[in-house]
């Protein structure tokens, strides 16, 4: 389901993606509005969970050494049962950054971030032994990221 926004909720939501700490004052500015009816749009679109919250892009590499791991799992049944326990298995690890239930040849894509191979080894390893369904799982190492997007295309993706 998609809910209607009209062209300054979607300017809104574009300056918000590319800078969480904007003053509304400063947003109203580049979105044509003034302040008050600004702040409104904002609450109404957090309330409608459009706006699901706000953060800080951190870069880990500046302050850590760590690897990222792609994983692809395939799970031993298609039951709507084990795809709920895998799902609650793997949101209880917070080294997964992404999860993602996926068509194809395997059943989901998962994304960790570790402090090294040994690290992701023991979390995959563990895992496993939860006796989640996991039939066999294939892990890749991301060497480099040289595109990483936090703002979309909003204009672009809602016409």
């Amino acid at each position: 389901m998609s809910l209607k926004l009209d062209q300054i909720d979607i300017r809104i939501l574009s300056e918000l993606m590319k800078n969480g700490r904007i003053s509304n004052v400063r947003l109203s500015e580049h979105v044509g509005l003034s302040a008050s009816p600004c702040i409104q749009r904002i609450k109404r679109m957090e309330a409608q969970g459009i706006i699901s919250g706000y953060g800080a892009f951190v870069d880990v590499s500046k302050i850590s050494n760590t690897i990222t791991v792609f994983t692809e799992f395939t799970l031993s049944d298609h039951r709507r049962d084990l795809f709920a326990r895998f799902e609650n298995e793997i949101a209880r690890i917070p080294q997964v950054t992404e999860c993602h239930l996926i068509s194809g040849g395997y059943d989901y894509l998962v994304k960790f971030t570790a402090r090294n191979v040994q690290d992701y080894h023991e979390m995959a390893e563990a895992l496993l032994e939860r006796n989640i369904g996991i039939s066999q799982y294939f892990s890749y190492i991301v060497i480099k990221s040289p595109v990483q997007r936090y703002a979309l295309p909003l204009q672009d993706l809602l016409e």
